[in-house]
């Protein structure tokens, strides 16, 4: 049997709150957070009894959700198998541009053809930062510039890619994108 210690007595409030005020003394408060907005068809929580029944609740008026948000353009995929500092030099635009094709003007089916043929000559001649303009479209999201990701992650030369990144101001900014091949080890003689 093992004895319990004696706690001793315990604090009053006015040396529990002394404590408390000398602890959070030097704590600076966090950012106010919006409250989350419920999502449509979430159990609404129980409403409190009014405490005065003369006192009459008006009906709540029914929440209208934001309007919808046009997405940003499309994403580029994750970077997987591309370190920060090259992903960092991409962004920024500091990596040299080996090949460019101007897609301005074509068709859709015109656009996407000279897309895999610019990509596949590209691989073959060994190189690996591909900027590939598109303009922005009248409206700001021009078809061609919303298509390129999806022509490229479901196309011949997925595998080939690396990463796909809007381009730098300097190089086309929201109009052009950066392709960036993964290195052929085999024709660098660096591995199978």
């Amino acid at each position: 049997m093992t004895r319990s210690r004696d706690p001793g007595p315990a604090p009053s409030d006015t040396e529990d709150a002394a404590l408390w005020q000398k602890a959070m003394a030097d704590v600076k408060p966090l950012r106010r957070r919006r409250p989350r907005k419920r999502r449509a068809g979430s159990a609404e929580p129980p409403q409190a009894a009014p405490s005065n029944a003369a006192t009459t609740t008006r009906p709540a008026a029914p929440v209208q959700p934001p309007p919808a948000k046009p997405p940003a353009g499309p994403r580029a995929q994750p970077g997987t198998g591309i370190d920060r500092a090259t992903l960092a030099r991409l962004k920024r635009g500091d990596i040299p541009i080996s090949g460019r094709l101007d897609l301005h003007g074509m068709t859709q089916a015109d656009a996407h053809a000279a897309l895999d043929g610019f990509i596949g000559r590209a691989a073959s001649a060994g190189k690996r930062l591909l900027l590939v303009i598109t303009g922005k479209g009248s409206d700001g999201d021009g078809v061609l510039r919303r298509m390129l990701p999806r022509w490229i992650n479901s196309g011949p030369h997925a595998a080939r890619v690396l990463r796909i990144e809007p381009a730098h101001a300097r190089h086309g900014g929201g109009g052009a994108w950066y392709v960036y091949l993964r290195r052929d080890r085999a024709r660098d003689g660096s591995g199978a």
